[in-house]
């Protein structure tokens, strides 16, 4: 084999969703193109997430693990960013940013070494976009990786668009209107607009980082053209934009192999019958109060449908950043008496849910899921119909895309949002009539069922040679190869 002659330098933010899909990212473009050398910074997060941590450590002592691909967990500040008194987007773009002198040095020094390879370009994740300024210092060129789709990209384009025109953004955010962008075929209605880019604060930020977005020299985003065939094509003439590259489904599917583990969880689904059991989960921060954990409940009661249920507990601190949600010790605590002796047979309530291996199991045919975009492209590759209930992020919007843009997904309620951290802000309740019928549609829609295996299929086309986003792939490695002066 002969030796990597280009180094890229990986900067995602310490998020799960984000830092898995560039970890991912990084092994596709290692394993199309043996030039390639990865060198892949972690910062550590910003609030206690015991899981991350123990993550990005074991990242970090994976040297030799991965070949061409490194870790380097960078020093933390002995003086972080305070928090109190910021708003949560405010102080999490100082939190990155004060990493921005750690990225400077470990870059230096991997430049110094007289053994290194020329490094070719940072890779940052839209959060880290600050970085680029890091990497103008050495001349190197900057690249995104978006970890989301291609619409919700050109939506944060084109509200930056209005505001550089001076149109009253939020006005328009809170209307009960709709808003034709132009990366989505129908018009968007406001309330599944992201609450943060609600507010002034998160405005500026979007506009501040759509600005340095158009300094770089091309954007991957996690997605393929068959799905977003109109998005990518409405990006791709967009001339102010870089070059979009759509190079998805980027996935970590490692834990199919959890499968052969026979955990209980998986035993208990060996028995049921092929595409029976309907999967609830929603993701690292999603969790309920007790009085909507109970209309799950009776919903899935009166469904009659198999079930698991990945059931979180809120974080214990009201302060953002503090911890995430939690398993119960014994979740009967929030649950209607009775509950777990009656769906005994039909049903498993658990905690964290090992979500890859649950999706690729026979005998799951519906997923209720909180619309994260790693979570939706896990369901379309596994060719398993979802039912959306977002929660926060751009959730709401990659619902609708889902199940009014693409017809690929049942509704549950679309504009749904919850305060994450503090689950007991939420005054709106999910009826357990609503998430029956959204239960019932993604269990019992043959013609739902029929449209998501044909994406299944072009899903697992498009990352194979030939395939759409294999051809990206190898656009994108040609051009790293080609900054080597």
């Amino acid at each position: 084999m002969a030796n990597p002659v280009a180094e890229l330098v990986f900067i995602p933010i310490p998020g799960v969703g984000h830092i898995m899909s560039t970890i991912e990212m990084a092994k596709v473009l290692i394993n199309h193109d043996e030039r390639l050398s990865i060198t892949v910074l972690l910062i550590n997060p910003p609030y206690s997430a015991f899981a991350l941590t123990t993550y990005i450590k074991s990242l970090a002592n994976k040297v030799m693990e991965m070949e061409r691909i490194r870790f380097i967990q960078l020093p933390q500040d002995k003086t972080p960013p305070n928090f109190d008194g910021k708003a949560p987007m405010t102080s999490f773009n100082d939190y990155i940013n004060s990493y921005t002198k750690n990225v400077r040095n470990v870059v230096a020094d991997i430049i110094s070494r007289p053994d290194s390879n020329p490094v070719v370009g940072f890779v940052l994740d839209i959060f880290c976009i600050s970085m680029i300024d890091v990497a103008d210092e050495f001349n190197i060129p900057s690249y995104v990786f978006f970890t989301s789709n291609a619409a919700f990209l050109g939506f944060k384009v084109y509200i930056e668009t209005l505001l550089v025109q001076n149109q009253d953004v939020i006005a328009l955010s809170n209307s009960n209107g709709e808003m034709v962008i132009p990366t989505f075929m129908k018009p968007v209605p406001t309330n599944v607009f992201p609450g943060v880019y609600q507010i002034q604060e998160g405005l500026d930020f979007l506009m501040h980082s759509v600005r340095k977005l158009k300094q770089v020299k091309a954007i991957m985003v996690n997605t393929f053209m068959e799905l977003e065939t109109h998005a990518v094509k409405s990006l791709s003439s967009d001339s102010t934009l870089p070059p979009v590259y759509p190079v998805g489904p980027i996935l970590n599917l490692d834990g199919v192999a959890g499968k052969t583990d026979k955990s209980d969880v998986i035993n208990w689904l060996d028995g049921q019958p092929t595409s029976s059991v309907v999967f609830l989960c929603f993701g690292s921060m999603g969790c309920f109060t007790e009085v909507q954990v109970k209309e799950i409940a009776y919903a899935l009661e009166k469904s009659n449908h198999r079930f698991i249920w990945s059931l979180r507990q809120p974080p214990q601190s009201e302060k953002s950043f503090e911890v995430l949600p939690g398993d119960y010790d014994d979740p009967a605590v929030v649950l209607p008496e009775g509950f777990l002796e009656r769906t005994a047979e039909t049903g498993k309530v658990i905690g964290w849910a090992p979500q890859v291996s649950l999706l690729g199991h026979e005998a799951v045919g519906g997923f209720v899921t909180h619309c994260g975009w790693n979570s939706v492209l896990e369901s379309l590759w596994f060719g398993v119909p979802t039912a959306t209930w977002p929660m926060y992020a751009e959730q709401q919007m990659n619902g609708f895309e889902m199940v009014v843009e693409l017809g690929l997904a049942a509704e549950i309620k679309l504009e749904y949002k919850n305060n994450v951290f503090n689950p007991e802000d939420d005054m709106v309740i999910v009826t357990a009539e609503e998430i029956e019928r959204g239960i019932r549609r993604v269990m019992e829609d043959k013609d739902l069922r029929g449209k998501v295996k044909e994406m299944s299929k072009k899903s697992r086309e498009t990352v194979i040679e030939g395939g759409s986003s294999y051809n990206s792939v190898n656009s994108m490695v040609q051009e790293f190869i080609s900054n080597i002066t």
